[in-house]
């Protein structure tokens, strides 16, 4: 029987409020409490079978027992190598109930990008995908690696991966049938404790790992359900964002759970499946990107789908264009809003209010900052002045969702936060209404559809290259992608290579949505006094061929 009295936050308020109370408990007590009042609540529900939330917090309790017999104790980094299935969430918050620490990598990653996060991050245990075997084997002497547990998308695990398994390989079904269903009782300080290590390029391209606490997760999960006014155990979330990155963590799968929500999963979006998965399970809130929601209104068949069960959705990571936007919303009926945030914030720091219609938007706007978050726009030069309205400068925020630094970098942490302010490395403005316009970078990252990318990395494997003298990536303007990764190169001497032996070399190393896309040649690229190349020349150089300002 289900027990319909109120958890102890107030995240689905009629009105939003400018501060709120946020419970001093860790991650996965939003889970525990929502199993205890909402036990037969369906949680999950992916490819036809279903998990209610007594049954998700009993399998994270099995899978953190699971993990503890394998010998990871408190403050462990455990990586997650998987997509949206339903394994992923609860190991998730199995490894936070054994007191561990999560950190998340992307399927698409390549053996050179999925061994630096293990290595930087010192993770001893990984949970991956059967079909990505073959990669954290390859990579597992170069990294504190001690235990494997592999998965399938239709567990148990395949035989195939059950054959090759060593010692220390272990299979999720095994673990998770072996282990008790009782609750741990593991000490956490939820403002101090680390509940994830996201990674993220930082200020210089070299991916770093946010080190988000307990408190900044909770935090923000309970500010945006009351963001987008969620009723509680009344709302059906479509789950299609990528759980490993930072957006689709906190917005698709902490944020429902914390309104006793359904979360339909897709292990990969698409648009035919999605506008299926939108009518059949009545999907009421959805957050995406923009491209997501243009590849839906696309769709050929479109008008045989009904969709007017969505009540709002959120766009994010990249600009939303306006036609996209309105024609959506004529669409379902609902209200699409543009919104913004970063990994070092968990990740939302402002959005548009969810109660406007499309005559009230202000278009190119990312919104009002969340309750108890607080946002300013300093100057470029030495990021402590504030600037007046209208004047544009770097974006700062402030808010119980900034990240506590970065993980084993100091330097990197001082750079980007000061007195509490994180500066984002985004250049906006704010206008009379107290609403804000991301207008450019500070950082060289390209946005290419969802993916942040980051012109360093690609530039590292471009210099492994024998001829390449000089090289500098930026992106260059795409209508479809956003921005697509464009390699600027100068040879050595006596060398020689064509545009397809480059990116054939630099592709094949990483993650596809990184790939360089288009090759110039120079005999020489501009270059700072200091001896550094000009990406940023290079990046307006192509702006402007573009038609862009």
């Amino acid at each position: 029987m289900v027990n319909e009295s109120k958890p102890w936050f107030n995240a689905w308020s009629a009105d939003v409020p400018k501060n709120m109370k946020y419970p001093a408990v860790p991650l996965h007590g939003i889970l525990q409490k929502i199993a205890e009042n909402y036990p037969v609540k369906v949680a999950i529900a992916c490819n036809g079978k279903e998990i209610t939330y007594a049954q998700l917090d009993l399998l994270s309790n099995q899978f953190a027992h699971a993990l503890i017999k394998l010998g990871v104790k408190k403050g462990d980094k455990i990586a997650i190598f998987l997509p949206n299935i339903p394994q992923f969430i609860i190991a998730y918050f199995g490894i936070l109930k054994a007191g561990a620490v999560v950190t998340a990598i992307s399927p698409l990653h390549r053996e050179r990008e999925v061994e630096y996060q293990l290595r930087d991050s010192e993770a001893g245990t990984i949970i991956a995908l059967d079909s990505l075997y073959a990669i954290v084997d390859n990579v597992w002497t170069k990294t504190k690696l001690k235990n494997m547990i592999v998965t399938s998308l239709d567990e148990p695990a395949s035989e195939k991966a059950s054959s090759s398994i060593k010692p220390n390989v272990w299979t999720f079904q095994q673990l998770i049938k072996e282990a008790p269903e009782t609750p741990l009782k593991i000490e956490i300080n939820p403002h101090e404790d680390l509940a994830v290590l996201q990674y993220t390029g930082g200020t210089t391209g070299t991916a770093k790992g946010a080190m988000l606490t307990h408190t900044n997760l909770v935090s923000n999960a309970i500010m945006f359900a009351a963001w987008i006014k969620g009723e509680i155990a009344k709302e059906t979330f479509l789950t299609a964002l990528p759980l490993f990155h930072i957006y689709g963590m906190t917005t698709s799968m902490t944020v429902p759970i914390s309104l006793a929500a359904k979360m339909v999963l897709l292990p990969r979006f698409d648009p035919a499946k999605a506008l299926e998965a939108i009518r059949k399970h009545r999907v009421t809130v959805f957050c995406g990107v923009p491209t997501m929601y243009s590849a839906l209104l696309a769709n050929p068949e479109l008008g045989k789908y009904d969709l007017t069960s969505i009540r709002v959705c959120i766009s994010g990571a990249s600009p939303l264009p306006p036609q996209v936007q309105k024609r959506f919303m004529e669409v379902t009926g609902g209200f699409l809003a543009e919104g913004y945030g970063l990994t070092e914030a968990s990740p939302v720091t402002h959005c548009t209010p969810v109660d406007r219609t499309m005559k009230t938007v202000k278009v190119g706007s990312i919104g009002l900052p969340l309750p108890d978050t607080e946002a300013r726009i300093v100057d470029l030069v030495t990021g402590e002045k504030t600037l007046e309205q209208g004047e544009t400068g770097e974006l700062a925020v402030k808010g119980p969702q900034v990240m506590k630094g970065y993980w084993k970098n100091p330097k990197e942490t001082a750079l980007v936060l000061r007195d509490g302010w994180l500066l984002t490395g985004d250049i906006a403005r704010m206008d009379e209404d107290g609403y804000f316009y991301i207008t450019d970078r500070k950082k060289d990252l390209i946005k290419y559809k969802d993916y942040s990318v980051y012109p360093r990395e690609i530039e590292d494997v471009l210099y492994e290259h024998p001829a390449v003298k000089l090289c500098a990536v930026v992106g260059k303007p795409d209508p479809v992608a956003g921005e697509v990764p464009k390699a600027f190169i100068a040879l050595k001497e006596g060398t020689a290579a064509s545009a397809e032996e480059i990116m054939a070399f630099v592709n094949g190393k990483v993650a596809p949505y990184k790939a360089i896309r288009e090759v110039e040649f120079r005999k020489e690229l501009p270059i700072s006094s200091a001896g550094k190349v000009l990406r940023r020349l290079l990046y307006v150089e192509e702006k402007t061929k573009a038609g862009h300002t």
